[in-house]
């Protein structure tokens, strides 16, 4: 018997079905595991996984031939020694939460250059008091880190507001959409973001975006720059963001990723100045939208993979996307 199992308590009973008939067209059958508990004495009969999997969970699907992610990052299923055998598992993610997460930072560029932050807390104190002047993103200058769907997205929606320069910045050089007025490679990043109004990062967690934003480069931001992090926390020196938002040499942050997470009661980012943090929700299934686009997605790779195809979206696990 060929089974697909999943994991994934967004999907809906139409979705189900949807599922289960594109299975079936090439003998699969299909087991919805209610909660992780449920999967772990079943997983080991999978050819297929699909939905949000522990890593540590994998080691048990013996049969594991396709795992398709959820998420977005998949930087914990990158490790061979997850797997039973590596060496015949291919890894697939979902590549559709740039409408989510690019409106989530339009959101937060938004608030940042209205000074939100500052009238949240002035209507916290029912204080009535006009803090002054603010900023657009019209005619400001946006890079980008990370060229794939997400920051795609956010180029898109920015350059339609009116953003005078977006600088796209990535691994390697390559054809990138209209919305970019420049793409560069990551050895270029410290010289072209000295002068920008936003540095938005969108990159998985790889060996080369740990770090990315050192603490060097945050040093060399203008005063009046923001950062708005949707990648992984581990790309920015936390410490030295911490740093520059509590001396005024950034202009403020936005946060949805950090490390750790979650983040501890006690920990510092939490009191930085001018700084919005949100506990990793900007992406995830709280979108109907995104849910649909996710079943969509896998139920159209299953059809390739029941076929026999060759599957798009594959992660190169040595790089990391």
């Amino acid at each position: 018997m060929k089974i697909i199992g999943i994991l994934a308590d967004f999907i809906n009973d139409e979705q189900k079905t949807l599922i289960k008939e594109t299975a079936a067209r090439g003998g699969y059958t299909v087991d919805f595991y209610m909660d992780e508990a449920d999967a772990a004495q079943k997983i080991k009969d999978a050819e297929v996984l699909y939905g949000y999997w522990p890593a540590q969970m994998l080691k048990q699907a013996e049969n594991l031939r396709w795992l398709h992610s959820a998420s977005a990052g998949v930087n914990t299923y990158l490790d061979d020694s997850v797997y039973a055998h590596p060496g015949q598992v291919m890894l697939t993610n979902s590549n559709v939460y740039g409408t989510t997460i690019s409106e989530y930072m339009v959101m937060m560029t938004l608030m940042l250059m209205r000074r939100e932050p500052e009238y949240m807390r002035l209507m916290a104190d029912r204080e009535w008091k006009n803090v002054g002047a603010i900023r657009s993103i019209f005619r400001s200058t946006f890079a980008i880190v990370g060229c794939g769907n997400i920051g795609t997205n956010f180029a898109r929606r920015v350059k339609a507001l009116g953003a005078a320069k977006v600088i796209g910045i990535r691994r390697t050089q390559a054809p990138s959409d209209p919305a970019f007025d420049q793409v560069v490679t990551f050895d270029q990043l410290p010289n072209v973001v000295t002068n920008v109004d936003v540095l938005a990062l969108c990159v998985p967690e790889t060996p080369l975006t740990k770090g990315l934003i050192s603490r060097q480069v945050i040093d060399s931001l203008s005063p009046k720059t923001y950062i708005i992090n949707v990648g992984r926390g581990s790309a920015i020196d936390q410490a030295a963001l911490i740093d520059a938002l509590n001396q005024g040499r950034i202009a403020g942050a936005a946060l949805d990723v950090m490390t750790p997470e979650p983040l501890p009661k006690d920990d510092p980012l939490y009191d930085a100045k001018n700084i919005i943090l949100t506990p990793h929700i900007s992406g995830n299934m709280s979108l109907d939208y995104t849910c649909q686009l996710d079943v969509d997605l896998f139920v159209q790779n299953l059809k390739l993979y029941v076929e026999g195809k060759p599957l798009p979206h594959l992660i190169d696990r040595k790089i990391g996307y």
